[in-house]
């Protein structure tokens, strides 16, 4: 399914935004969804702190990614919800969830990411 492709292809771009620390552009190309949820000054300490003790990205691995046209406290829409594995320099595993949607008449974009 190519949606699926392009959807992915936005989650790994939008990490390689996180992994340069360049958070405030990962805002920027965000959906609009998600700057509406968190301003982008809020958005850039939450993300620094949830990531500066983990240290540099080593590895990702793709474990899951499903579609759905509904999820908790967001609009009806199209997402894909994408699960990586991911190895760090410090903290070692953990799982990153990247939720992207699918902007009316427009892109695929991120509009949610959780670290555990």
């Amino acid at each position: 399914m190519q949606f699926m492709e392009e959807a992915k292809q936005t989650a790994d771009a939008w990490l390689l935004l996180n992994d340069a620390e360049q958070f405030d552009q990962g805002w920027e190309t965000a959906a609009d969804f998600f700057q509406s949820r968190i301003e982008k000054s809020n958005w850039v300490v939450a993300i620094t702190s949830a990531r500066a003790p983990l240290g540099k990205a080593r590895s990702r691995f793709l474990q899951s990614a499903r579609f759905t046209r509904s999820l908790p406290d967001a609009p009806e829409g199209e997402y894909v919800v994408i699960q990586y594995e991911s190895q760090f320099e410090y903290a070692g595993a953990a799982i990153e969830t990247i939720t992207v949607m699918h902007e009316a008449g427009g892109p695929w974009k991120v509009s949610g990411y959780f670290i555990r």
